[in-house]
Parts: structure tokens; sequence; C-alpha cells
């Protein structure tokens, strides 16, 4: 037998460890793309999904003006749902009322000026990126029930001034317990993909074809009082149905049903009749708003006739829209 003979059962075995070497190379290779190619999606997932706060954190705001504040508070209907449950005092902000959501139940937290359970310690711009970002003062994601999707439009001056009133009020002790809400919502870095989808920041602006008392009362409905936030109806992910905007929906409880404020539902109301709703809660059926809506009336009654009347003119004006089924 010849060597070369002698050699190729060696040579063929020598040639399938080198294939079986090459393929686990390979291998290796679409492996580690995978993971390299994962961990930049992570990467690129974490730094999207990142708070993203409306102003520097050193940037450095002075308080506005007290009186001035005290109308936004009212007109941001903060009292509903900060004050103290339990107790008659409605600048008693101490917080702690549970809300009821399908996600699980959150509870409203303490915003009186005390110094350790309220916001006693924020300095102006930590207010400013709560209410126009969403985000805390230590950089975490607020969850969208706090309404922040409507405050985002707010004016700077308006923050400003509110929270030279907020220092006004009495500071309260204690707060409120921890929300109730199962995963993934309780990862809030979730809710940078939320806001990514869902939260608009763009500042509301004078419409030049629109009466001074219309664009006063779009600023303060869809900015300040956040009325869409309940007249309408949400999708799965909990934000605004945009062709449901006003038309009414399930309460945000869950308990009971808001009704539609275009004109498809009250478009024999005058602007006059809306107005004196705000201001008595008497609508002009010879009816009285009831549920939450008492609360609202309660606040827009200290607003000036001029502000009740903005907002009368600009829902009049809303386009028409079928209220949605429960």
């Amino acid at each position: 037998m010849s060597t070369s003979a002698l050699h190729r059962p060696m040579r063929r075995g020598q040639d399938g460890a080198a294939r079986h070497r090459r393929r686990k190379r390979v291998w290796i290779a679409i492996v580690g793309s995978g993971v390299l190619a994962l961990a930049g999606l992570g990467a690129v997932g974490w730094i999207a999904t990142a708070p993203r706060r409306a102003l520097p954190p050193d940037t450095d705001l002075a308080a506005g003006d007290a009186e001035r504040g005290a109308l936004i508070f009212a007109a941001g209907d903060c009292a509903s749902c900060h004050a103290s449950p339990g107790q008659s005092d409605r600048h008693r902000l101490g917080g702690g009322l549970a809300l009821p959501s399908p996600y699980g139940t959150f509870r409203v937290p303490n915003i009186s000026p005390h110094p350790q359970d309220g916001i006693g310690g924020w300095r102006t711009v930590d207010l400013a990126n709560a209410l126009l970002a969403g985000v805390s003062p230590d950089g975490r994601h607020y969850y969208p029930v706090f309404p922040y999707t409507s405050y985002a439009r707010m004016r700077l001056d308006d923050v400003r001034d509110l929270i030279a009133y907020l220092r006004t009020l009495p500071p309260v002790e204690g707060r409120a317990p921890p929300h109730e809400i199962a995963l993934p919502f309780k990862l809030r870095r979730v809710l940078g993909i939320w806001k990514l989808l869902f939260l608009d920041r763009t500042p509301i602006t004078p419409d030049p074809t629109r009466s001074a008392a219309w664009n006063r009362g779009h600023y303060l409905a869809e900015a300040v009082a956040h009325c869409a936030e309940c007249h309408s109806s949400r999708n799965l992910f909990g934000a605004i149905k945009a062709k449901t905007r006003y038309a009414g929906g399930t309460d945000p409880e869950g308990v009971g049903y808001v009704p539609n404020i275009t004109p498809a539902r009250i478009g024999g109301w005058s602007a006059a009749d809306i107005a004196e709703v705000l201001r008595s809660g008497r609508t002009p059926n010879h009816g009285r708003v009831g549920s939450s809506m008492t609360d609202v009336v309660t606040n827009t009654a200290t607003l000036p006739q001029e502000d009740r009347d903005a907002i009368a003119e600009f829902i009049t004006s809303l386009p028409p829209r079928e209220t949605p089924q429960p």
C-alpha cells in the first residue's frame, strides 16, 4: 500500500474536525451577534425610556404671584384630589385619597408645604418638571393618573404662580400609603414607552382667527382644568381616544359614566348656560350636576366670571362627537 493511501483516512478525519470547528465558530459568531444586538436594543430602549425633564434640575426659577396662583389652583381642581379625606378644609393637602383603576389603586400624594411629608422642600423647577413632564425631583416617571398629559401644556408662569400659592397653605403631616398596583405597572421605566406614545408637550398657542375669550378658554380647558381627562374614553393603555375627546366615557375610577359635553349631546346649551353650570352647578333643564362634577363646580365657582365665560365659549365650539358605548 502506498504512503498516500495510508494518509487518506486521517485527512478525512482532519477535514471533519476542521468543518466542526468552523461550524462552531459560525454559531458562536451568530449567538454573539444576537447577544450584542439584544444588548444594543436594550441600551437603546433604556435610553429611550429615560425620564426627560422639561427643565434642567439646576434651573433657578423664582416663585410667582400667590394671588394668581390661587386661581390656577382652583382651575386645576387640585383640592378635589389632594385634600386630605375625612375633613372639610380644602386647603389641607395631605393626600391619601384612593383612586381605583383597571391597573390597581393609586394613592394621591401629600402636596402641602410640609418639608418632609409634602413638597415643602421642592423648588419651583421641581414642580415645573412634575407638571410639564411627569418627572419627580429624584428623576422618576410619575404615573399618568396624575394628569400631566394635560398639565404638560401649561405656561411656565402659571406653574410659578401655583407654587407661590401652595407655599401659603398649611403644612400637613403624614404621607399617603403606597400605590397598590401589580406588575408590570410597578416598573416605572415602562412609562417611558407610554410617554413616547401618548405625551404631547406642544404648547398651546393663540389662534388668531378666534376671540381672546376662546383662546383663554382653550388654554384653561385643555391644560389647567384638564377637562378631557374625565370627559373622554380611553384605550387599552389608558390614553385618551382622540375620537372620543370630550364625548364622555366611563368614569376614570370605574364608577358611573361621565357625560358627553360636545354639541352632539349638549348642543342646545348656550355659552351662558355652560358658564352657569360652572358657577352654580345648575343645568338649563333645571337639574344639577352630580358626582365628581360637584367638586369641579366648587372650584370653578371661585374663578372670575370671564374665565367661566371663556371656558364656556370654547366648549360650545367643540366638534360634535357621538357618545361612546360603555
